[in-house]
């Protein structure tokens, strides 16, 4: 549905689909809606914390590496049970495309522990969220794909 900021917001089964640019106001709305989404299917606030703090991490590289405004979709999706082979409770995947497939993560070289980053902290965060992260190319750009997994 249309939302006045100029996002486009697709409730799915599962999750949502969000159409939005990269601003400050839409990536609070994001996260807002990952709160409702995951609460919703029951989610705890562990795990819903862990996928608003990953979407975060993956859009502020987005808009460092594709610049302010550049059209994005955010799905974050829970996963079904039965689809399951470990023994989290639950599990949730996040995934952001972006239309610029060449403008790839870079990892800063920054320890996570570093008390003394200003930066570059982020893509260490995402590894540590969620274990085997990736990319996939699209026929409009790319597309960062996590999964992760909670108890």
């Amino acid at each position: 549905m249309p939302h006045s900021l100029g996002w486009y917001h697709t409730p799915t089964s599962t999750g949502f689909v969000l159409h939005l640019s990269a601003t400050p106001d839409h990536l609070r709305a994001t996260r807002t809606l990952i709160g409702k989404a995951l609460a919703e299917a029951g989610v705890g606030e562990d795990l819903t914390h862990s996928a608003q703090l990953l979407m975060s991490e993956l859009c502020g590289n987005t808009i460092r590496a594709c610049g302010d405004f550049v059209p994005l979709v955010a799905e974050v999706e829970v996963e079904p049970r039965l689809w399951r082979d470990t023994g989290a409770d639950w599990a949730v995947w996040v995934r952001l495309h972006d239309p610029y497939r060449s403008a790839l993560p870079v990892h800063g070289g920054v320890p996570l522990g570093d008390p003394e980053a200003e930066s570059g902290r982020g893509l260490p965060l995402v590894d540590l969220l969620a274990p085997g992260w990736r990319i996939a190319a699209t026929p409009v750009g790319k597309q960062v794909c996590c999964r992760i997994a909670g108890e």
